[in-house]
């Protein structure tokens, strides 16, 4: 009899773009480019120029002494050098090729080697981007200026408590990259929507490779016998936010856990301190497509000390000591970046078999091609607001352990 079903004449797989690839021009790209991104950290911004790169597009980071931030595309609009090796000064950055001074809205402001200084220097303009700050980071708007959306607040990061402060990470965390400076490897989708995916966190952080998270997730009855019965029980919904994914079990002593884990637009993750006390979550990831095969996480802690990052650093440290030490460590006990860098750059959608455990991640994509036919249309996305007052995104994300009778009477 002949063999079937082998390998042999396979077509190449390809990837969806338009759910994926975020240059300028692309329909994610618009997408993105109508929300705030985050850049960097507020203490890189400084008056030493820093490169970044944020949905393909290369940039340079700076703070004039005057203690304004600015973003402006590197290259000089007068002979092409980099602004990476400008001067900041009191009012802007000045290049150091011919000395042009541009401020932080790439007005021109002088140009030295021309009679007095450039008399019409105002007509010149470097290629620049709004920023603002909140919460420890410095955010950008790259859409159309008529388009630009209020900076966002999240509620889960206001109104500190005695105590309280916000502690802001560059570690990627969650994504299991080794340092700041280290983006992560793969397409933002791959692991944004490995939020919305159950099935990955009962099998590979439990049954696989765990347990990895704290005791309470592994509390409820028959999580590990029949983990069907758990995935199943897992509720998808689209807010007004983005998609929330609901899930309650049992526990010892008569008790009930909820949990709620949410994606917020752009590409925001809001999930349980897995580490933490019951309650509303105490952190947000903003993850940056830095491009169409990397990415990297911000994470904006709420609390009083950053225990969470100091723990998260100290075990990704000794990971990478374990797998330096033992290469089939990394096999015998994969995590995330694993699973998800090992499906390529981006993923071949068309080989995919999406099932019954996936409807999360089937509604993530959905909306956002919903979203970005909104934008396309000349609409404005879920998640921005130009009113003042209305800036403010409820989150839901969070554990919350009750008794079975509060449960029985709702």
């Amino acid at each position: 009899m002949t063999d079937t079903g082998t390998a042999y004449g396979r077509k190449p797989g390809t990837h969806f773009a338009d759910l994926t690839e975020v240059g300028a021009g692309t329909p994610m790209g618009e997408l993105m480019r109508r929300y705030w991104q985050p850049v960097g950290l507020a203490e890189n911004a400084t008056d030493i120029p820093k490169m970044v790169r944020a949905l393909g597009e290369d940039l340079v980071l700076f703070r004039d002494t005057s203690g304004r931030p600015g973003l402006v595309h590197p290259r000089c609009v007068h002979r092409g050098a980099s602004l990476f090796y400008g001067r900041v000064e009191e009012d802007g950055i000045r290049c150091c090729y011919h000395g042009w001074k541009f401020n932080v809205e790439g007005h021109c402001l002088d140009q030295p080697c021309e009679r007095d200084g450039g008399a019409k220097s105002e007509v010149f303009r470097q290629p620049w981007y709004p920023v603002e700050e909140r919460y420890g980071l410095i955010f950008a708007y790259m859409g159309p200026p008529e388009k630009k959306p209020l900076l966002p607040r999240y509620d889960v990061l206001e109104g500190l408590g005695e105590g309280e402060h916000l502690f802001t990470d560059s570690n990627n965390l969650g994504a299991g990259t080794n340092g700041p400076e280290e983006l992560a490897p793969l397409n933002w989708l791959q692991h944004f929507e490995n939020i919305h995916d159950p099935a990955h966190f009962l099998w590979l952080h439990y049954l696989h490779s765990g347990p990895q998270f704290g005791p309470r997730f592994g509390e409820m009855d028959g999580v590990l016998a029949h983990p069907w019965t758990w995935v199943k029980g897992v509720e998808f919904a689209e807010t007004g936010a983005g998609v929330i994914a609901k899930r309650e079990g049992p526990m010892p002593e008569n008790r009930y856990l909820k949990t709620r884990v949410e994606t917020l637009f752009p590409c925001i993750r809001a999930v349980p301190n897995p580490w933490g006390k019951e309650g509303p979550t105490d952190h947000l990831g903003f993850m940056l497509p830095v491009d169409d095969t990397h990415f990297r996480i911000f994470t904006v802690l709420r609390g009083p000390d950053n225990m969470m990052f100091t723990g998260y650093a100290a075990m990704i440290k000794q990971r990478y000591a374990e797998i330096a030490e033992d290469p089939t460590r990394v096999q015998r006990i994969p995590n995330d970046l694993e699973c998800q860098a090992g499906q390529g750059p981006i993923t071949l959608h068309s080989e995919e078999k999406l099932v019954s455990s996936d409807r999360g991640i089937a509604m993530l994509r959905r909306l956002y091609r919903n979203q970005m036919a909104i934008v396309a249309a000349g609409g404005d996305p879920i998640n921005t607001a130009f009113t003042p007052g209305a800036e403010t995104i409820r989150v839901e994300a969070g554990s919350f352990i009750e008794s079975a009778e509060a449960i029985a009477a709702e």
